[in-house]
C-alpha cells in the first residue's frame, strides 16, 4: 500500500478544511449553538424532560448526528467533485496510487474533519446543558462509524453529481429531513403507533437511537439493531464504491 500518496492526499484535504476554517468549523458551531437557543431555549421550558433527561440535555445527541451525517457528505462530496471540476482528477487516476488508496485518503479526511466537529459541537453543548455520557466507547464508535459511512456516501454523490446543484441535492432534499425526522429533536415513542412504525423505515433512526444510548442508555431502538444497520449501510456504501471504480462510472472521459 502507497502511504506516501495517501497521506500526501489526505493532509491536502485537511489543509483546505484550514483554509476554510469559518465555512467548515465556525458556520456549523454557530448553527447549532442556535439550535441550542432555540429548541432548548424556548421548547425546553415547555417539555421539561423525555425519559427523565431534561429536554436540552436530550437533543444534544441529534444535534450532533445531524451535523456529523450533514458535514460528512458535504466534505467527501466537495473533495471528490471539485478534482472532477478542475480536471485533476486524472492525474490522481493516472498516478501509481489504487482505487482502494484514493478512497481511504478522500473519505479518511472528511472523516476527520467531521468527527473534529463534532466533538467541537460536544464540547460546545456543554455549556449549554449539564451533559453525561454513560458509555464513551460506543459514543465514539457510532461517531466513527457514521463519519465513515457518510463520508462514503458523500464521495459517491461528488462522483455522481456533475454539477454544483446536485452536491446539495440529496443532503437537501433526504438527508436532511430524515434526520429531523428521525428523532433528533422527539423520541419517537412520543408519536402515534402508525407513526411510530413508519419511523422505523427512517435509517437514520437507527444512528440518532444508537448515538443517544451511548450518552444516556435510553433508547428508541435496540443498540445492536442500530450498530447493525449502521454496518449495513456502510457495506453498501463500499459496494458501491467499488463497483464505481470497476466500471468508471462518471471517471472516464
Amino acid at each position: 500500500m502507497n502511504l506516501h500518496a495517501i497521506r500526501a492526499i489526505y493532509m491536502f484535504e485537511m489543509a483546505r478544511a484550514w483554509r476554510t476554517l469559518l465555512q467548515s468549523l465556525v458556520a456549523p458551531v454557530i448553527s447549532t449553538s442556535l439550535y441550542f437557543v432555540v429548541f432548548g431555549g424556548a421548547i425546553g421550558n415547555r417539555i421539561t424532560e423525555i425519559d427523565g433527561i431534561s429536554y436540552g440535555a436530550f437533543i444534544v445527541p441529534g444535534l450532533i448526528m445531524l451535523s456529523l451525517l450533514t458535514q460528512s457528505i458535504s466534505n467527501a462530496s466537495f473533495g471528490i467533485y471539485f478534482p472532477k471540476f478542475t480536471g485533476t482528477i486524472y492525474e490522481v487516476l493516472s498516478a501509481p496510487v489504487s482505487y482502494l488508496e484514493i478512497t481511504l485518503s478522500y473519505v479518511g479526511a472528511a472523516a476527520t474533519k467531521s468527527v473534529v466537529l463534532a466533538l467541537i459541537i460536544l464540547a460546545t453543548a456543554a455549556f449549554f446543558v449539564p451533559l453525561r455520557i454513560d458509555h464513551p466507547v460506543w459514543m465514539i464508535t457510532f461517531m466513527i462509524l457514521t463519519a465513515v459511512t457518510f463520508s462514503l456516501f458523500g464521495f459517491i454523490i461528488g462522483i455522481w453529481a456533475d454539477g454544483f446543484e446536485k452536491l446539495q441535492l440529496v443532503p437537501l432534499l433526504i438527508v436532511t429531513p430524515l434526520a429531523f425526522l428521525g428523532g433528533s429533536f422527539y423520541s419517537i415513542n412520543m408519536l402515534p403507533p402508525i407513526w411510530q412504525t413508519v419511523t422505523l423505515f427512517n435509517p437514520v433512526v437507527y444512528l440518532i437511537s444508537g448515538f443517544r444510548w451511548s450518552f444516556y442508555g435510553v433508547a428508541d431502538v435496540s443498540i445492536y439493531t442500530s450498530l447493525a444497520m449502521t454496518l449495513v449501510f456502510l457495506a453498501l456504501c463500499l459496494a458501491v464504491v467499488g463497483w464505481i471504480f470497476k466500471t468508471g462510472y462518471k471517471l472516464k472521459r
